[in-house]
Formats: structure tokens, sequence, C-alpha cells
């Protein structure tokens, strides 16, 4: 099965660290992230549940729940969770998903065959709170994602979930954003306060609506 941007994302029941649990119910209203990673004990993946663990503070002011997944046992999550805490200096305490039968590896297509036969690849999606699937991105195992990334693309889909704007290259929080093709340039004003300049007929710009 392959998911793809818009999609619901499925559902699912799983065991994890933290015990069994529904993914929709884990989620309840919130945004959600969900993460691959090819197995337990691996560098890599040590150090990014460790950085996810230390940015727990910045998911949860944007309304983020996020969950790891690995093939392994819940067992073996909870001796790697240990080695993360301690290597890592810091406290993993969002769930891992056993998931050693690869149901939900094969339901989220985490597993590229011919990168591995039998790991999952790095894939992570962004999840709105309607459990729409709004960001792939899926790394090769020997590349550790960047979280600054993560959390820049989740203020621009939470931004632009809720104007009528897009985001330009590297944008972040606190920037200038484009206005969208679909309001005539006579029309801005009345919707961005703030002001706005335009460079071409197609590209306008305004202050972060939200700020």
């Amino acid at each position: 099965m392959s998911i793809r941007l818009g999609d619901t994302a499925p559902n699912f029941q799983a065991n994890t660290s933290i015990g069994e649990i529904d993914f929709y119910e884990y989620l309840g209203d919130s945004w959600g992230v969900l993460f691959s990673h090819p197995a337990d004990y691996t560098p890599v993946c040590t150090t990014e549940l460790g950085r996810t663990a230390a940015l727990k503070g910045e998911f949860e002011k944007r309304n983020v729940k996020v969950l790891a997944l690995s093939v392994d046992s819940a067992e073996s999550h909870k001796g790697w969770i240990s080695d993360i805490n301690e290597t890592q200096n810091t406290s993993v305490e969002f769930p891992i998903i056993a998931d050693p039968d690869k149901t939900v590896a094969n339901l989220y297509d985490m597993i590229h065959p011919n990168a591995s036969e039998t790991l999952t690849v790095r894939s992570l999606f962004v999840i709105s709170p309607d459990k729409k699937v709004k960001l792939i991105i899926t790394y090769p195992a020997s590349t550790g994602r960047n979280f600054n990334e993560v959390l820049r693309v989740i203020d621009s889909l939470q931004l632009t979930a809720n104007y009528s704007v897009a985001t330009p290259a590297d944008w972040k929080d606190g920037e200038d954003v484009i206005v969208v093709n679909s309001i005539k340039t006579e029309d801005i004003p009345a919707k961005f306060p703030k002001g706005h300049k335009v460079i071409k007929p197609y590209l306008r710009t305004t202050p972060q609506p939200n700020k």
C-alpha cells in the first residue's frame, strides 16, 4: 500500500513501549508525527530518538504527539530507551511501536525492498488533526533526520491550514509569507492588513498573519 499526501492516515492498534495503543485514540485532536527506524540499538536512530525527546516542549507547544516505530519487540524497546536516555542525556517518554510482524510498516509503506528487504527505511509522516497525511519525508538508513526541518514544516503546515498563504524557500516562523494566487491583489489589504509587497503579479508577500 502506498501512502500519498492528502490520504487518510490508516488507523492501527499496536503494542508499544508504554503498552497497547490505538493510533487514532492516541492522537486525539492533536497533530501527529509517526516515524520509523530500521531496528533497535542502531546508532543513528539512538541520536534521533534522543533529539526528539529533547524537543518535547517544542512538539507540545505545537500540539503535536510523537510516535516512533521499530520492527523489534516492546521489551527490546525498553532496553534501548535506557541506552538512549543514558547516551543522549534525555528522557524518552513517547511510545515506540513494536512491529515485529511489520503490520504497521507495510500499512505505511515503510519497507523499500531495494534499500532493504526486511528493515524499515527512515520514513516520517506528519498527520493533521483530521487524520490526513500532510508531509512524508524518507531518509536513507545512513542519514539522520533534521528535526529543525521537521518543526519548521509543522509551523508552515499549521500556518497555511488557517490562512491563505504559502511559505517561501527556507522560511522560518516569524518571516514574511506568500499570498496564494487565488486571492486577487486588490483583495489583499482587506485580508492582510499588516501590508503587502507585489514583487511580481504572481509573487506577493505579507508579514506572517498570526504574529
